[in-house]
């Protein structure tokens, strides 16, 4: 299969699962209230991320790479207003 075209889909899934974050830290922010967020669960997606992002940078795929980094960041920013606000 052309590179492009899997390159294309990779992006469009990191683009969808990455960015399915928003919403919940949109919520966050507005309301300021973590109370029904698991800290466990965030912390267990941010350390997977960390290790695809790794994995990533290993196969050299910039799908992996900007999704995992992106996730990262997101997880990351929800966690620190989990620690913040309980």
């Amino acid at each position: 299969m052309n590179t492009t075209i899997i390159d294309i889909l990779g992006f469009i899934a990191a683009i969808l699962t990455t960015f399915g974050f928003i919403p919940q830290l949109i919520k966050i922010i507005k309301t300021k209230s973590v109370k029904d967020i698991s800290f466990g669960m965030f912390a267990m997606f941010f350390a997977g991320g960390s290790c695809w992002f790794i994995y990533g940078i290993f196969i050299n795929s910039m799908p992996v790479i900007a999704a995992n980094f992106t996730s990262m960041l997101m997880n990351g920013t929800i966690i620190g207003y989990k620690i913040k606000y309980n």
